[in-house]
């Protein structure tokens, strides 16, 4: 099949016009991912210096001093004080419940990469040093079990958390962590 002179200028052109069109969208695509990359930096930054600053869960809770009984702390959500989980903290383990209302998808950030990441894999590397330096017999490193249906989380149990900072350090992040990814949830 033979084109003439103009359907041949026409498809031309209509080539040119789609390879710039591809070019300007690989730019524009170039200069988005960058600008994710600079907010996700932004937002790493300042979700974890607010985490890291949080007051004593809002009601501050007090230096938890629990007994075999243990006592149940209320976690509750960092804007509108809402209960979104239980502690039950004994002198043994830390379990925190989630109310029945609320789910919390594993997946969901920041419940990976900054509670589990980075605070509970924070003082699992410390208890491991106490290890190595024999400051600790090594069945007392503590120790994170996740208990979910699907993908929602029915419990997180900590056991050997030791000392009384970490219950403090465990619920202010886990409220902080909850408040958060209930809110990315709704995205």
């Amino acid at each position: 099949m033979d084109y003439s002179e103009e359907q041949i200028r026409d498809i031309l052109e209509l080539k040119e016009w789609l390879t710039d069109e591809v070019e300007k969208r690989r730019n524009e695509i170039e200069k988005l991912k960058n600008n994710l990359a600079i907010l996700d930096s932004v937002l790493k930054q300042s979700s974890f210096s607010k985490a890291s600053s949080l007051k004593q869960n809002q009601e501050k809770v007090h230096s938890v001093t629990a007994d075999r009984d243990g006592s149940v702390i209320p976690i509750k959500t960092t804007g509108n004080n809402e209960v979104i989980a239980n502690a039950h903290v004994t002198s043994e383990e830390v379990m925190i419940i989630p109310s029945d209302d609320v789910k919390l998808d594993v997946e969901t950030q920041p419940f990976k990469s900054f509670f589990l990441g980075r605070i509970i894999a924070g003082m699992e590397s410390k208890d491991n040093l106490d290890v190595q330096n024999g400051k600790i017999e090594p069945d007392s490193v503590i120790n994170c079990i996740i208990n979910k249906d699907g993908n929602m989380i029915r419990e997180i149990l900590i056991k050997n958390y030791r000392e009384r900072e970490r219950v403090n350090e465990i619920i202010n992040t886990a409220a902080w962590s909850f408040s958060r990814m209930i809110e990315n949830s709704k995205k």
